[in-house]
């Protein structure tokens, strides 16, 4: 065999597809991707393997190294590294049964999980979010008193209709479960699944209710193979708009218990009504282009949860077999002591200090065989750095879950005034984002369902509602309150901001979950109150200091004598 070195570039490496005597390139035997590569390394006039020695930089194994060490296929971390390039739904469809299935197994049996979501809840949905309605009466040609007034009716309204179980097709949630129910899957599963119906209610002179759907019911009919209108039981038009929903119906109870092996009957539900009104609600956070469903919030840290479990339960189990030893029983004697002094029969010497028993008390005396020790056992579990351990991977899933350490596991007692404050600040935010998403698309799609209805039945006056829908249905939603660590500084700092203009009574009872329309009405009301049984105290006199007991009142100026006028001099 020829071992003749060819010119740099003219050739590729042994294995690769040429022969290092081949002048000539045989494209069929190179995939496409390493065809790219060849040519441009001729073109940039690289050396190639063959004559290029391993200790040229860049240049590992025989094969020269990639430009970016990210895509480094021949370095130990990344060799084993090759993930698929693919659109979201073939990333997330495939795994998205078995994704949620675990997502729902951690919620529960692992308490970090169930903990991490309840705060989750709390912080943005809490006891629900309040409808905060402000019209753009701008846009409509209305005064900012009309706006107060439509407001404060709408509101009214609003409250009777969510405020009861009349809001559920089922009767048995109010507004404000549902809205805590939707949240909880949206982190479960990815997303949350409801049908607007229109139902008479003996309760309500509404007719808008909401039926919450299991969205492991939402799939391709006939588990059809996917297609780029139709995928994830979501069909959808060219440019992606959502068209219609496949929801598998629940004839049976095993169809109930096991919705994959249930009835294979679909019902296609149209998006929306001919006119715009929604049929489908479906609430996911869209991470990807093209994204159809969605990924559980545990995704990214699943594997750190088992892993971390696993470690915990074992840590458990060590310490409770550790703790049934309570200590060792030495003897000086060898086996062929023992033995002597039992008559030939060593057994008889374990027999019997196998029916020596001992009631442990406080002050109890072991008495011991002449000779013997009694060593106690000092059990290493739990290992010393198990907390350090659990700390650092709990600190992983708060960061890929948006909260810090201390809300993760409730404990503050490594944190002083200031990191906490930076920490729940921090933590805010995330609240804050997701709160605001929740608002957009389920709140604010729910209250725009209720108030065509409202409309249409003339409980609300709103001209030309369908042209002007948009600046009709504005509205804030409020959640639950950021709380204080330090009220009194806080509440002089909001002082402060209002004082100062760049803050105002809205936003500040908005950020404690206050309505601030309720607040000054109820302030009202109890000053007027206070005023009439005569114990009112002006707020600012109040904070005036008073003047102590050895204080001496201001002395006043002597009044001046009167100056007697002169008389006009005669001319």
């Amino acid at each position: 065999m020829s071992t003749e070195r060819l010119p740099a570039g003219s050739g590729r490496p042994n294995g690769i597809g040429l022969q290092p005597t081949d002048p000539t390139p045989r494209a069929a035997a190179l995939p496409p991707w390493k065809a790219i590569r060849a040519a441009l390394a001729r073109f940039r006039g690289q050396p190639q393997a063959q004559d290029t020695p391993a200790s040229v930089p860049g240049v590992q194994y025989g094969y020269r190294d990639s430009s970016y060490a990210g895509a480094s296929r021949v370095r130990k971390q990344m060799s084993n590294w090759q993930p698929v390039r693919a659109p979201a739904d073939a990333d997330l469809l495939p795994d998205q049964d078995l994704l949620v299935a675990r997502s729902r197994d951690l919620d529960r049996n692992n308490g970090i999980a169930a903990g991490a979501f309840q705060t989750l809840q709390d912080n943005t949905v809490g006891i629900g979010l309040r409808l905060s309605s402000w019209p753009d009466y701008r846009a409509l040609g209305r005064d900012i008193h009309w706006a107060e007034e439509w407001s404060r009716n709408v509101e009214s309204l609003w409250r009777a209709w969510s405020e009861s179980c009349a809001c559920d097709a089922s009767g048995r949630q109010n507004f404000a479960s549902l809205t805590q129910l939707v949240f909880r899957s949206t982190l479960q599963n990815g997303e949350a699944l409801a049908l607007p119906l229109w139902l008479e209610r003996p309760d309500s002179q509404f007719r808008t209710c909401l039926q919450l759907v299991d969205t492991d019911r939402l799939d391709n009919p006939d588990t059809a193979i996917p297609t780029p209108r139709l995928r994830g039981g979501v069909e959808t038009d060219a440019f992606g708009r959502p068209l219609a929903y496949h929801i598998r119906r629940v004839d049976t109870w095993m169809g109930m218990l096991f919705p994959g092996f249930g009835s294979s009957q679909f019902e296609r539900i149209p998006a929306e009504t001919p006119w715009g009104r929604k049929r489908v609600l479906h609430c996911m956070a869209q991470e990807r282009v093209d994204q159809t469903r969605g990924k559980p919030l545990l995704a990214p840290v699943m594997e750190q949860f088992r892993m971390l479990d696993s470690y915990q339960r074992t840590e458990l189990q060590s310490s409770i077999v550790n703790s049934l030893v309570a200590g060792v029983i030495e003897t000086p004697l060898d086996p062929a002591g023992i033995a002597e002094m039992m008559g030939g029969d060593a057994n008889k010497y374990l027999a019997t200090k196998g029916e020596y028993r001992i009631q442990l008390e406080g002050g109890t005396f072991i008495p011991l065989y002449p000779g013997d020790k009694m060593t106690p056992f000092t059990p290493a579990r739990p290992a010393p750095q198990f907390s350090n351990f659990v700390e650092a991977v709990v600190r992983q899933i708060g960061t890929a879950l948006g909260m810090p350490y201390e809300l993760m596991l409730k404990d503050f007692s490594k944190t002083n005034y200031s990191s906490a404050r930076a920490s729940l600040l921090e933590a805010w935010r995330f609240f804050i984002n997701r709160r605001v998403w929740l608002a957009t698309y389920w709140a604010a799609p729910v209250f725009r369902l209720w108030l065509e209805e409202a409309v249409n039945a003339g409980l609300i006056e709103a001209p030309n509602y369908y042209q002007n829908i948009a600046y009709y249905s504005r509205a804030k939603w409020i959640g639950p309150g950021r709380g204080w660590i330090d009220p009194v500084k806080e509440a002089t700092a909001s002082q402060m901001r209002m004082t100062s203009m760049i803050s105002t009574l809205e936003m500040e009872c908005a950020e404690q979950g206050l309505d601030w329309n309720d607040v000054i009405e109820q302030r009202a009301l109890e000053i007027a109150r206070l005023k009439q049984l005569d114990l009112y105290v002006d707020p600012a006199a109040a904070a005036t200091p008073q003047a102590g007991p050895q204080s001496q009142p201001a002395q006043e100026d002597p009044p001046e004598e009167p100056v007697p006028a002169k008389e006009p001099k005669a001319a």
